[in-house]
Order: C-alpha cells, then structure tokens, then sequence
C-alpha cells in the first residue's frame, strides 16, 4: 500500500519516492508560464522517459567487429527497427505497446515500461558499414559491425654497411 496517492504525481508510475521507479520527474511541467522566452515545447517522446531510460545497451569492441547488445523483453523482431543514417550513425529504434487495461482489473504495482525508445551511436572509421548485421534471439538484440582489418605497414629492412 502506497503513503503517497498516486494522483498527486500524474499517472500512477510516477513515483518520485519510490527509489525504483526511473521515471523522471519535471517540475515545470504543468506550470503555466506566461513568457513565451520561458515556455518550452514539449517533444512527443517527453511523457515516455521511462522508456528511453530503460533501454540499456552495452557496446564492446573485439578485433573483428563493434558489437552492441540491447535487452528488450517481450519484443518481436517486427517491433525493433536497426537503421543506418548518414554520417556513421547506428540507430536503435521501437515501440513497446502498453497493456489493455480492463475496467474491472485492480492494478497494484506497474514497473515495466511501454512506449517508444530510440538509442543512436556515431560508429568509428573502421566500420564496414555494408556489413552490419541483426539478430534477435530470447529478448535480446545483437547487432554486429565489422571491422576494417587494420593494414600492417610494409616494413624493409635496410642493411647497414660500413
């Protein structure tokens, strides 16, 4: 049971006490500012922080290839999109839909994220951006990077002679 009432925070995973909830919380953003220098306009991904907060990716470099690896839960590959934009930029996207909520259902905690999420990462000179591959296996995203083989420079020996 909760001290805090859920509506005096927004929508009821919005719990700044709670320590595990990753929803961030904005201060200002019912606030009715009058100046139009102060007002902000809000991006359509502003009420989903949660889940760009919760798409974590790890990225490791091997001698072969940069691989990045995404857990996401639930997802099929259909609702995962892997693109490359101009300028060597890996794009991660997708939508995790929210569950139907049922009139008679009585919901008691709500962790898990829904929503939209997108990860971007500027790939390195060494990457054969032809060659990327994907593959999502048990929740988990893989995607693969080759690497340009780094050319050893021609070395001649020179005999001394003297």
């Amino acid at each position: 049971m909760s001290l805090i009432p859920s509506t005096l925070f927004g929508d009821r995973r919005s719990n700044i006490f709670d320590p595990f909830s990753l929803d961030i919380w904005d201060p200002f953003q019912d606030f009715p500012f009058t100046s139009t220098a102060i007002s902000v306009p809000r991006s359509e991904f502003a009420n989903e922080t949660t889940a760009f907060a919760n798409t974590r990716m790890d990225w490791k470099e091997t001698p072969e290839a940069h691989v990045f690896k995404a857990d996401l839960p639930g997802l099929k590959k259909e609702e995962v999109k892997v693109e490359l934009e101009e300028g060597r930029v890996l794009q991660i996207s997708g939508e995790r839909s929210k569950e139907r909520e049922e009139k008679n259902d009585k919901w008691h905690r709500v962790e898990r994220s829904s929503g939209k999420f997108l990860r971007r990462f500027r790939l390195p000179e060494n990457a054969k951006l032809d060659q990327v591959k994907a593959n999502m296996e048990n929740g988990v995203l893989t995607v693969t990077v080759p690497k340009e083989e780094v050319k050893k420079p021609d070395v001649k020996a020179i005999e001394i002679t003297g």
